[in-house]
């Protein structure tokens, strides 16, 4: 299969078109620079040279594919309204990579709100309103000839195997806890987080890529864990003796800015890949995110 993934050199769509490599698909990638280009043609992943803003191109690209991933990013509708026009009548696959922020609140560090499942009806905070519509369109483009997925992740940790091998969250915290010797939490850190192991996100696409229908919306987590809890891992990990700090909004903000700070770090996002695991047997089984922060590749 012919594969075109935006967000190659990324975290995630890097590490899929890893895999996807290695099982032998043709895999090519998006990428704004020659030199990101020549890193990737020596993975075995043809590069598009180019950048989202060009949308004659990103279609082009698309509609030469027999599937096409978006990981590059989850609320630029431009950039999808364009691919999805390529393949409008091809029955060709277009995955689209969402997050669980749709359901986040503003908790504040405090423990708040539902578990979502896949059928649970979702009505995100204003920031996150742009999404769920652009997921809600990539999801109706079923009905004209695609077959439109969304893959919806929550907090992902592991080491990457593309160019780019880093999350976001946990270095972040790995960071701030050097900074101050001592894991921080926003407020009481009660708020919780869902989680999967970048490995086990990888093998969710793959399964979806496969076999999943039309117009299927997926979470993708394997736990979950309060940011305290996480805090105290990475302050375990550092030789702090698993102490931790709360942070006011105000010093949370300062660190991370108000969007990450409020409806990341201090938000709860609950959710349960039910789909996922009844419809396509998904089975997540890589180490826990705390195991992954106390033993694993965090400990560099």
């Amino acid at each position: 299969m012919k594969v075109f993934i935006t967000g190659a050199t990324g975290y995630i769509g890097g590490s899929i078109a890893a895999r996807l490599v290695a099982e032998g698909h043709g895999v090519s990638g998006l990428v704004r620079t020659p030199d990101r280009a020549k890193a990737l043609e020596a993975r075995g992943i043809a590069p598009v040279l180019g950048d989202l803003a060009d949308t004659t191109l990103v279609a082009r690209a698309a509609a030469e594919a027999d599937a096409v991933i978006n990981t590059a990013n989850s609320d630029n509708r431009p950039v999808v309204d364009a691919m999805l026009a390529a393949l409008r009548g091809t029955g060709k696959t277009f995955l689209q990579s969402s997050g669980t922020s749709i359901v986040a609140d503003l908790a504040d560090g405090e423990r708040e709100g539902p578990v979502y499942e896949e059928s649970t009806p979702v009505h995100p905070l204003p920031m996150r309103a742009g999404r769920v519509a652009l997921n809600d369109a990539v999801l109706a483009a079923a009905a004209d000839g695609i077959r439109s997925l969304v893959v919806c992740p929550s907090l992902i940790y592991g080491d990457g195997t593309g160019l780019h091998r880093d999350s976001i969250q946990v270095p972040w915290l790995i960071a701030l806890a050097r900074q101050h010797r001592v894991g921080c939490h926003v407020g009481a850190g009660r708020n919780i987080w869902s989680n999967v192991h970048i490995d086990d996100l990888v093998d969710l696409y793959v399964v979806a890529l496969d076999r999943a229908p039309p117009g299927a919306f997926y979470y993708a987590e394997n736990g979950e864990n309060a940011m305290r809890d996480a805090a105290a891992a990475v302050s375990r990990m550092l030789g702090y003796g698993g102490a931790t700090r709360a942070m006011t909004v105000e010093e949370a903000v300062a660190v991370w800015g108000e969007g990450p700070a409020r409806y990341t770090m201090g938000s709860n996002s609950r959710v349960k890949a039910v789909r996922a695991r009844a419809e396509l047997g998904w089975k997540p089984h890589r180490p826990s995110l705390i195991d992954e922060i106390e033993r694993g590749c965090y400990r560099q």
